[in-house]
């Protein structure tokens, strides 16, 4: 068994196509297939069910992924610590951030990491912050950017606290309230809301400060994307409650400040249980000053 086996076959089930893979792993797709099928007589089970348009795991494949990825994990790990006890920072650096960060600017420091460490292949995935934790916590990522109602603190990861910010109310331009510059909470009461999906931390924050003001609201449109947010406040069908500086101007929109109104924590967390070179590195980076 080979480790360039285990990636053809975690390649194919990702991908579920022998071709996909072939083209991901730069071979050519009978190649691919013969070293799959070499793996399956040595192991002596079938990995994966084939007909001419789909191919999927067995349920011996299924099994056989978990050890296959925790091997080639390992396997990048040992040249990332090789390299790093020599002085060389190398291997993957996985970063998860919501979609609404302000905290830091998060471009300009991925900027700053891959100028001084370039050797690093960087993994971006943009998802709620629950989701985020439950991904350090597993070690799928190695830090990220959490967003989190003020009085809620991440569980289970290492973190501290970048900002504190109260969230605006986000209006389309003709809206009835978009010339004010302050509102009470339950101004907004009866507007239709477009808003984070529910059970989300994001989405935490307003259900949590109209509670609070024992006011109710209708959320009808649930989304993970503030593009779409925005487009549907611009077109005025919904209001929107968002941090200030993820709304940007000359968009047809209006902010307005909201007494009352949601606050959040953002945090950087990340996993403390042998953090990579890869990932000391990034945190070191986040403890300079900046520029």
């Amino acid at each position: 068994m080979e480790l360039q086996q285990l990636r053809y076959v975690v390649a194919v089930a990702e991908e579920r196509s022998f071709t996909r893979a072939g083209e991901r792993c730069f071979v050519v797709q009978s190649a691919l297939s013969h070293q799959v099928k070499a793996l399956e007589r040595e192991l002596g089970v079938t990995l994966f069910a084939r007909t001419s348009r789909r191919v999927e795991p067995t349920a011996a494949g299924e099994a056989f992924l978990i050890g296959a990825r925790a091997a080639l994990a390992a396997a990048e790990r040992a040249v990332s610590d090789a390299a790093a006890a020599s002085g060389l920072i190398r291997g993957q650096l996985g970063i998860g951030t919501i979609p609404t960060v302000t905290a830091i600017d998060l471009p300009a420091t991925l900027g700053r990491f891959r100028q001084t460490y370039p050797e690093v292949k960087i993994r971006l995935r943009s998802a709620g912050s629950d989701e985020l934790v439950a991904d350090l916590i597993s070690g799928g990522l190695d830090v990220a950017f959490l967003g989190l109602p003020t009085g809620t603190v991440p569980e289970g990861v290492r973190a501290r606290e970048l900002s504190r910010d109260r969230l605006c109310a986000v209006v389309g331009a003709g809206h009835r309230f978009a010339d004010r510059r302050r509102l009470r909470l339950g101004d907004l009461a009866e507007e239709t809301f477009v808003d984070f999906t529910a059970g989300t931390p994001g989405r935490a924050q307003s259900d949590l400060a109209f509670a609070a003001a024992g006011l109710t609201r209708e959320v009808t449109f649930e989304t993970m994307s503030t593009e779409l947010m925005l487009a549907l406040v611009q077109q005025g069908l919904a209001v929107a409650f968002l941090a200030r500086a993820v709304v940007p101007e000359g968009r047809g929109v209006r902010t307005i400040a909201v007494t009352g109104g949601p606050s959040r924590v953002e945090y950087l967390a990340w996993s403390d249980f042998n953090p990579s070179p890869a990932a000391r590195a990034f945190l070191g980076l986040l403890d300079q000053p900046r520029p």
